[in-house]
């Protein structure tokens, strides 16, 4: 059954996302930016609703009344397609910070680029990073949320993490709240792979880390605190779904956890 409700909600997803091309294409690119936004949300929301009534998988929010009121940095743990839009109708107008060559992507590039989205050229680093801050300063100060991910691509659930320093440099130079996201749709949702499986989680806001620290100090603590609160919510999200096919990845930090707290 799941493998035939996985197929379903692959066929309605990919038709979802063509008709709805097809009918807003035309009135997205003639409204303002800000107006425009209404039609990925919207996306997004029929995504949502398709992964929960189809293929079983839903989630709830945790700790949003944390959320600073000015423009802040979202630090996000990055697992699947499922996080690159599950969050986008919760916040007013979040700014993704996205490698350059998505924006190559016929329509979707064109999206992106309409909502003034941050492209980086991640071949280039040292003219790379100075463009990022700058583009950065501009979109917060249009009190919008930026949204990162510190370790640059998709990771397997509980495969050891590998943070980038731009994060730390974003920090220190915008001066701004960090607030870290943890959550574990890459159990449910994988990065790879057909089969979507069934089950409930949870995307947690956690304290936001407010300007100030040295950067070092700040890089230290961002792994710190999202890592222990990725490693609490994997042990939660795992118990709370028993019948799930677990990943290598996340049964070996099963296991180190275990043997940390037996030890």
């Amino acid at each position: 059954m799941t493998y035939l409700r996985s197929g379903i909600f692959q066929l309605c997803f990919y038709l979802s996302f063509i008709v709805q091309m097809i009918i807003f294409t035309p009135i997205y690119f003639l409204l303002p930016r800000k107006t425009a936004y209404k039609i990925p949300k919207n996306w997004a929301r029929s995504n949502i609703w398709l992964a929960k009534h189809i293929a079983g998988i839903s989630f709830e929010i945790e700790g949003m009344e944390q959320l600073p009121h000015q423009g802040f940095i979202l630090s996000a743990k990055h697992q699947s397609f499922f996080d690159t839009f599950a969050l986008i109708p919760y916040l007013d107008d979040p700014v993704y910070i996205l490698k350059r060559e998505l924006l190559w992507i016929p329509l979707f590039g064109w999206y992106a680029a309409k909502q003034d989205m941050i492209p980086i050229n991640r071949a280039d680093k040292s003219r790379a990073i100075p463009m990022m801050v700058a583009r950065a300063r501009e979109e917060l100060a249009r009190n919008r949320e930026l949204i990162i991910y510190p370790e640059g691509t998709r990771k397997a659930p509980g495969a050891p993490p590998d943070y980038k320093y731009g994060i730390a440099r974003l920090y220190k130079d915008l001066d701004v709240p960090v607030v870290p996201v943890v959550m574990h749709p890459g159990l449910f949702w994988p990065r790879h792979g057909f089969l979507r499986q069934p089950g409930h989680f949870k995307v947690r806001f956690l304290k936001p880390i407010e300007p100030g620290m040295p950067p070092d100090q700040f890089f230290k603590h961002l792994i710190e605190v999202t890592e222990r609160a990725s490693d609490e919510l994997l042990v939660e999200t795992i118990r709370n779904n028993p019948h799930l096919k677990i990943p290598e990845s996340a049964r070996l930090r099963l296991d180190e956890l275990a043997a940390a707290q037996a030890a």
